[in-house]
């Protein structure tokens, strides 16, 4: 028998209903690229550094530094990557050449490469060995190519772009896809320069390196590679601090409003370690938490933006134990926060409808497909929306999402909740919402219904997706600080805290601690704690290294303000060098100390470059460190220099050099002891 197919409309009007196809609306402004758009989809991926660096505790190589050094003897891509896949990461971009001009891979273009390095003989090639285990475990692989390069002789000059032009060509030809290469926007200033030891600058970036060019030959090489960087010219630019935080309202567009609009995406950086971006010794006392890294997310993804969280391996080339249980407890906890979406198939209604046609109706922010939206008539800029749940529902994070194909639109919203039949505004601070924006709500809230309404707009908004999530329960992770040589933990409800001074891991069965501990005044191992609670469930390990206790230390001179716990009083001079000699009162044997530059948001008289001497009896001194503070115009974090174990009373630091302007600075300066050598045969 020969079916008869009724046409659509002709149904409805049989029906007594009214359809109408309403056409999409036209773009509003820049709209991102294919290729922009699933690289948002990523959400958030690892960065690693690793190089010289690491066997010099510098951020910054000047360039002079031996490929002898870099000898990581039980490297293995394998288990770093399995760990970055089993934090739920997408992906991962490794420091192929940093500022110091060392090549990880048997570059063609310069000598100064991991070819005259000792691993495998000179056979190595860790940039393969990355992109290989990427490959493996169904994770995206990036580069990072530094564009200065404090170690060719030709740098600042015509001659160095075709080395850099090679290089490029090299990451983007050899190992295969590329989903983001990295540039970095540290250009210029001293290094070693083949020899010359000098000072260079190189004026506009973006006329010296030609970006222009730079991005027609990584569009010809890898159309689908992100760029970052290329003085804007890329795809992606910096969030704006190294914390990972990122601004809101987050814009993902230049020259907004204006006819050279362009799509930029924004990308939060943070390492995991606030000791900075490589392995340093004594890192382990400095991993962030996963409660901290969870509030980055949020300020980073939750803010429309991407995350890179860089995780460093150590000179064996294995991440740092403390690095991984945080970073594998936040993957953990983030997969638990979106793991229910509490509106998905909820019911929804809508102030209206583009055209009536349900392809736009309101049920689209509810459907569970990212590319479906809802949308009023052209037009209409402002709307508001229902979503009704089939029981009481807590919650505390609302998910929103604009299908961003269309472009960035919205420029306010306010959220309500439904309580025991009352609506009640639980934000009313929602600017822009752009590819998503995460609204930790300031307490759980329990609802049987959620209305959106969006209060301005660029064009009739495009919402695909409003999600209802909760917060993990996060077990917390101890306080550890003192009060002179009494030991201070944050007690817990409900949790006794158990904790160890000789540098040992803490558990279960370590002594419990009732607020009545010393510590030594010259503490050689950190502290350590945990909470273990009623079913015995232990959180992640804090761990503290003191500096000796600084009571009853006095400066012969200015400088007291860097020795009096205090990180907003600043010791300052007006012109460099400048120094602050600090009495111990007594000898102690020690082998670092700790910059802390200022915390007050400036960089004028941000000191850079130091040297560090000891003395017994303040008369003759030893230099013990020198050299410089880099990458703190960007990461003003506290900065520690170890150097051969000395006994000493005094020590001097002598600021030679600021960041910005002629003097130089200190927030806080502290010492670290170190433990007595078998016998003390050496004389001041």
């Amino acid at each position: 028998m020969k079916k008869l197919l009724m046409p659509l409309a002709l149904l409805a009007a049989l029906c007594g209903q009214t359809t109408t196809a309403a056409t999409p609306p036209k773009p509003c402004g820049a709209t991102p690229t294919n290729q922009q758009v699933d690289w948002l989809r990523m959400e958030w991926y690892a960065f690693v550094h690793f190089s010289l660096n690491t066997y010099t505790n510098k951020e910054w190589g000047y360039g002079d530094e031996s490929p002898q050094l870099f000898n990581p003897t039980q490297f293995d891509a394998d288990p770093i990557i399995r760990t970055f896949r089993d934090a739920g990461m997408t992906g991962m971009i490794y420091t192929a050449k940093h500022h110091d001009g060392w090549c990880a891979w048997p570059t063609k273009s310069t000598k100064h490469n991991i070819t005259q390095s000792p691993w495998k003989n000179g056979k190595g090639d860790v940039v393969k060995e990355f992109a290989a285990a990427c490959k493996k475990y169904g994770i995206k692989f990036g580069t990072y190519l530094s564009p200065w390069d404090r170690n060719c002789g030709e740098y600042g000059k015509k001659g160095y772009l075709n080395v850099y032009y090679k290089q490029i060509t090299e990451l983007l030809t050899n190992y295969g896809p590329i989903f983001e290469i990295w540039f970095d926007g540290a250009n210029g200033g001293d290094g070693y320069y083949g020899g010359a030891r000098e000072h260079r600058n190189i004026g506009k970036a973006d006329d010296y390196y030609d970006f222009a060019r730079v991005v027609k030959l990584i569009r010809r090489l890898q159309p689908d590679c992100i760029i970052w960087g290329a003085a804007s010219r890329g795809d992606v630019t910096w969030g704006g601090s190294e914390k990972g935080h990122v601004k809101y309202p987050c814009w993902n567009l230049i020259n907004k409003d204006t006819p050279q609009e362009k799509w930029l995406s924004l990308e939060g950086d943070t390492p995991i370690n606030h000791a900075g971006w490589f392995w340093h010794p004594g890192q382990e006392t400095r991993v962030k938490t996963p409660e901290h890294l969870m509030q980055v997310y949020l300020d980073s993804v939750g803010r429309g933006a991407n995350l890179i969280l860089n995780v460093a391996p150590n000179r064996e080339g294995r991440l740092d134990p403390a690095d991984v249980e945080s970073l594998l407890t936040f993957g953990e906890n983030r997969r638990r926060l979106l793991a229910t979406d509490y509106a998905l198939g909820a019911a929804a209604t809508a102030s209206e409808v583009r055209g009536n046609d349900p392809q736009f109706g309101a049920d689209r922010l509810t459907d569970g497909d990212i590319e479906s939206y809802w949308c009023p008539n052209d037009g209409t800029t402002t709307g508001s929306l229902e979503i009704t749940l089939q029981k009481p529902t807590t919650f505390d994070v609302v998910r929103l999402r604009e299908q961003i194909r269309l472009g960035q639109r919205v420029t306010g919203f306010k959220l309500e909740a439904r309580v025991n039949g009352q609506w009640q505004v639980i934000d009313d601070a929602g600017q822009t919402i752009g590819n998503q924006v995460m609204r930790k709500l300031a307490a759980p809230v329990t609802a049987d219904a959620v209305r959106l309404t969006i209060t301005g707009s660029r064009a009739c908004p495009c919402i695909s997706e409003l999600s209802l999530l909760r917060m993990p329960v996060q077990m917390p992770k101890p306080e550890i600080s003192r009060e002179d040589n009494k030991l201070l933990i944050t007690p817990q409800e409900g949790m006794t805290i158990h904790y160890t001074t000789d540098g040992s891991n803490p558990g279960p069965n370590s002594p419990v601690f009732t607020g009545e501990a010393r510590l030594d005044k010259a503490p050689t191992h950190p502290v350590k704690a945990v909470y273990v609670d009623a079913e015995g469930n232990v959180s992640s390990v804090t761990s503290v290294l003191f500096g000796i206790n600084r009571s009853g230390w006095s400066c012969e001179g200015p400088g007291k303000e860097s020795i009096d716990g205090d990180p907003s009083t600043i010791w300052e001079a007006a012109k460099a060098p400048a120094s602050i000699t600090i009495d111990m009162q007594e000898p102690f044997f020690i082998n670092a100390f700790s910059y802390l530059p200022r915390q007050d948001g400036s960089v004028q008289d941000m000191t850079d470059r130091f040297i560090c001497e000891v003395s017994l009896h303040g008369k003759k001194w030893t230099t013990v460190a020198e050299g410089e503070f880099s990458n703190l115009r960007a990461n003003p974090i506290e900065l520690t220099e170890q150097f051969k174990t000395r006994k000493a009373r005094y020590i001097r630091f002598t600021g030679t050099r600021s960041v910005e302007g002629k003097g130089v600075s200190a927030a806080e300066i502290k010492v670290y002891a170190a433990p007595a050598p078998k016998q003390d045969k050496k004389k001041d």
